[in-house]
Formats: C-alpha cells, structure tokens, sequence
C-alpha cells in the first residue's frame, strides 16, 4: 500500500514465475531510487508470497515497495511444469479478475498513478484500460525475441517452399534488418504450440494499447532491435536493463559469505570453473542430465552445479565424479561472479543470461525451448560470448557425453585464440552492462525519463492514446 510519505502510487503485476517475478522486483527498486515520492505495492499469489518470504526477498525490499496478495487462483508453482499449457491457461482464465478487485480496493485509498504489468498477462492492458490508469507493459525476456514475435504474422509458414532450409535470417521477413542473428529454426519448434502462439498473439496486440514498454535489455546491447521497436510501436519504450539483482561492481573479489560451498570455490584457481545451471523452472530429462554429468566427469574440468533437489543432486555427484561440487542451490549472481568462475553451462534463460553479461563470464548455452532458443543463437552469433549446443543435438534431441566434453573443454581452453577473442567480448559487454546503470548511463537515464514522465502526466491514457 501506499505509505503516508509517498504522493505517487504505483501497481506492479508481474506473471507468477520466478523468471518473471524477479526482474518485476528489480525494476519495482529502480522505480522507487528514482523517486523519493513514489511508492509500489507488487501483487502476487498468496503461494508466491510464501515463496518469497521463506527466502526472505520482503526484508531487502525498500520500504516503499511492498507486497499485496491475490487468491491462488492458479495451479501450485511446485507442480505448473508437469502441465505448463495448462498453467499458462490458468493465469489467462483465473487470475485478472482477483487482480482487477485488488486494483479497485487500491483505489479506494488512492487511484495508482499507473499499473506495471508483465507483458505476458492478457488481461493486464484491458484492467488498466477500464479504469483510466496508465498502463506500463514490462517485457522480461530480450528485445530481439519481442520484435520477432511482434512481427510473427511475417513470419514464413512452417512447412512453406520457404521453411527451414531457406531462411538463414528472420531479417528477410522484417520491414527492417535487425534481427540478423535469428534464423527460422530458432523459432520452429515453438510454432507447433497451438494455444501459446495464440496466447503470444493476444498479448501482441495487446501490448500495442499500453502506454509505454519497458524492457529488462539495456540500449548497448541490442540497439538494432530497440531502434526497432521505437519504429513499430505506438507508444515509448524504456531501457532499465540488466534489471538483475546488482553487486557492487567492485565487488567481484568479495567472498561468498555464510554459504557452504564458498570456500571451495575460494580454493579453486582463477577462470578455472565451469558454473552449471538450467534454471530454476526448466524441465530436462534425466537421460541428459546423465549425459551432461558424464560429459562433465570426461572433461576434466571443475565444475559447480546447481541443481534442484536432493535426489538429484547425490546421483549427478555420483556420476560426475570428484572434480567438482553439485548443490541444491546459490545465489547464481554472487558465483558467476567469483573469481574462480570462468564458464557458465547455462538453458540461456534471458536472467541468467543478463547475470552471465553482468559477471563477464562466456557461455555454453544449452536452449530448451521459448526464447532461449533466440538468446542462445545472440550469445553465440551476435555477441560472440559463447558456443550454442542446439544444433548439436541427435536425432533423438539429446546433446552426447562426448558433445558436451568437447563444448566445455573448448569454453574453458584459455591456450585457444578464438576462446581470448570470447573472453575479451564478455569484458567489453561486463563494462557496458556496468556503465548503463550507473549514474548518467542509458539504463539510469531511461529510468529518470520513466519517472519525470509519469510525473509530468506524459504516459496518462489521455495522452498517449491518440497515437494508437
């Protein structure tokens, strides 16, 4: 709720997933640093809410960003990968209407100033809509996956004379060239998914009738595709990126502390691990995790591995032998960060790929499914900071023990001329991440620019929808 000192009052409505809720926390903060007067209350389910208690998420957030509950209305966080169209369905159907109740118990007190809601969330721009408050649509996943889908119904048919084989570059459906580095099968094993393509559609047009989109990107790393999105949308558009849980950027060299696994790392030599992580949501099967552990042990190389559960975690360190440590969990920023972190084995979900840039470490991206596969083919193609495993897998969709031996090994080869060439592009992309949220950078410009602009009434629905 709004506290007594705050004169503006934002909502924030982030799509219930840990890849979405996080970045919403983040950009709440910045909102709140670049004005004093402005409080947000970031509304969650009530089994959300308890997620982020248990890890004590409340207690670090400023004052004036505070949570609100809804019902929960959709199926657990702890089962929604056994049945993700069916999850995605049930935030569609279930979760707008007790979203749209809380908005009006809000108002009682005080009309929010604007809503902040996750692009993904088909309702969001309509609850705003109805009652007069500015919509501010957030897109966490990169700029470049938001202008291919915004253009989707450019895209080639699937099984056209101009499938797969001849579409080197999604550019060549596009009014402008700036998504070069996408090629049509980055995006074809998503478009047989008949209900989300019809749910990314919606959202689409959707997005088109907010007042404004912000993005978790940061200008110098997809400018093309910014630009882009400046050109197409009717509406501004603001750069808060990397929107990721910050260090100090000086704080490299700090130890991990109070952590079991810090002085191992702490014993390890410099660049020397390789980091494993497929996320906190991603479902893979075991017979590849088996064969990634496997390939791991054959490589030699120390590695630290997050993955989820316990069961888990003992058979994979049983696999992958005594080179490296498997753990059920870290704080993912504060490892890729460590000076003995020198590779990350990463699904290339955008914030880990966001915190990967951050730390200056290159990537072996590992992409399942949505817009990994795009973020995986920017790592590699277009930023140069990392190999791609998709186009390495059999027939049978598994990545071998002996593929991923050989990617880690040529990842971690510091004698390799190209691998310096990799690491001296995730420096360059390390400084300009730093530097875009620094004090005057484009981040922290674009972010006082949102702010003086809900201020001055710029992004009221009045004024921004005769452009629309």
């Amino acid at each position: 709720m709004a506290t007594a000192a705050a004169s503006r009052h934002v909502v924030a409505v982030p799509f219930p997933g840990r890849g979405h809720i996080n970045p919403m926390l983040v950009v709440c903060r910045q909102l709140a640093a670049a004005d004093t007067a402005l409080a947000v209350t970031v509304v969650v389910t009530e089994e959300w809410h308890a997620l982020l208690a248990a890890a004590g998420v409340p207690a670090t957030l400023p004052e004036r960003v505070r949570l609100a509950t809804i019902p929960n209305v959709i199926p657990s966080e702890r089962g929604r990968g056994a049945d993700h169209v069916g999850f995605i369905e049930a935030v569609h159907a279930k979760m707008g209407e007790p979203v749209e109740r809380l908005l009006d118990r809000l108002a009682l007190e005080r009309r929010p100033d604007a809503v902040v809601v996750d692009t993904y969330l088909t309702w969001g721009v309509a609850a705003g809509a109805a009652r007069g408050i500015p919509v501010c649509s957030l897109w966490t996943m990169p700029a470049t996956f938001f202008l291919a889908l915004y253009h989707m119904d450019q895209w080639p048919p699937v099984d056209g004379p101009e499938g797969e084989e001849g579409c080197n570059s999604l550019d060549q459906y596009l009014p402008f060239p700036t998504l070069s580095s996408v090629k049509c099968s980055d995006i074809k094993v998503f478009r047989s998914w008949e209900l989300p393509m019809k749910r990314a559609a919606q959202v689409f047009s959707n997005v088109r009738k907010a007042q404004c989109v912000l993005f978790t990107s940061f200008y110098e790393l997809e400018a093309g595709s910014i630009d882009g999105i400046s050109q197409v949308l009717p509406c501004p558009i603001y750069t808060l990126g990397p929107s990721i849980p910050h260090m100090p950027p000086e704080g490299d060299s700090e130890k991990i502390q109070r952590e079991k696994y810090s002085d191992w790392l702490d014993a390890q030599p410099k660049n020397s691990v390789l980091y494993v992580s497929f996320g906190s949501y991603v479902s893979m099967p075991s017979s590849q995790l088996e064969e990634v552990a496997m390939g791991l042990h054959d490589s030699a190389v120390r590695f630290f591995w997050v993955a989820r559960d316990k069961a888990t975690t003992t058979t994979l360190q049983q696999i992958s032998g005594d080179k490296g440590l498997v753990v059920p969990w870290c704080d993912q920023l504060k490892v890729l960060s460590h000076p003995s972190v020198g590779g990350f084995l990463s699904h290339s979900g955008w914030n880990s790929t966001l915190e990967a840039l951050f730390a200056g470490v290159p990537v072996l991206a590992f992409p399942v499914a949505w817009d990994q596969l795009v973020n995986a083919r920017l790592l590699a193609d277009e930023w140069k900071v990392g190999i791609n495993l998709k186009e390495q897998r059999r027939e049978d969709g598994i990545v071998s023990r002996a593929t991923v031996s050989s990617a880690v090994t040529k990842l971690m080869d510091f004698g390799d001329d190209s691998r310096q060439e990799t690491r001296r592009r995730a420096a360059e992309l390390r400084d300009a991440s730093h530097r875009a949220i620094q004090e005057g950078g484009s981040s922290s410009r674009s972010s006082n620019s949102l702010v003086r602009d809900l201020i001055e009434g710029r992004l009221n629905v009045a004024e921004t929808s005769h452009s629309q």
